[in-house]
């Protein structure tokens, strides 16, 4: 990345305070992104465990089903799912914070008994389908963000203040030299006012 600059001490100055402010803001950033990349750790985790729970449940009712063939799935119904959001890291995740189900009302005497256990059943898997759904969610965005502060560390170590360093090692030097000339001529011009007044 070329930083534009200008050969005087205001330039210097400005580069100065630019190149502070980035090694100041390196050090916050890095310790972002490794929380960031522990959170996509845990959230990865906790979808993966959540989502084995779905399977072994669905697993151990697997004997059943030829029995769900006969049972009528309007009579559960999700009315509203409530999702919060929850800073984690400085990213706005989503939290699934509750399930308003609709339980149709249905003749015992007309259906079979288990019925209501299936209910309860179908309740648990929907919770369960619906909270993996979030928690994907919340690894996606903590996985975006890590990415993205990935690449300000990287823009910061790697290109800006070595950028910034050599912009500022190059206007000292210039001004050096600048002030070495500048004294140099005082010398001449010393010497030969020196010369002619003898």
């Amino acid at each position: 990345m070329a930083i534009s600059f200008q050969y005087n001490k205001t330039s210097l100055q400005r580069l100065k305070k630019q190149l502070n402010i980035r090694e100041n803001a390196l050090p916050i950033l890095k310790n972002k992104e490794a929380a960031l990349r522990v959170e996509v750790k845990n959230a990865r985790k906790e979808a993966k465990g959540v989502a084995q729970k779905l399977d072994e449940t669905i697993e151990s009712h697997k004997g059943m089903a030829g029995l769900w063939e006969e049972f009528d799935f309007d009579l559960l119904e999700v009315e509203e799912v409530k999702v919060g959001y929850q800073k984690v890291a400085g990213v706005n995740t989503p939290v699934l914070e509750d399930i308003e189900f609709i339980r149709h009302p249905f003749s015992l005497f007309n259906r079979p008994a288990w019925f209501p256990a299936g209910m309860e059943l179908l309740k648990e898997w929907i919770e369960l389908a619906l909270q993996h759904k979030i928690l994907l969610q919340k690894m996606e965005r903590l996985e975006f963000a890590r990415k993205k502060t990935t690449q300000k560390v990287n823009l910061y170590e790697k290109v800006q203040i070595p950028g910034y360093e050599d912009a500022i090692r190059k206007i000292e030097r210039y001004l050096e030299d600048e002030e070495n000339l500048a004294k140099a001529a005082q010398k001449i011009v010393k010497k030969r006012t020196n010369s002619e007044s003898l």
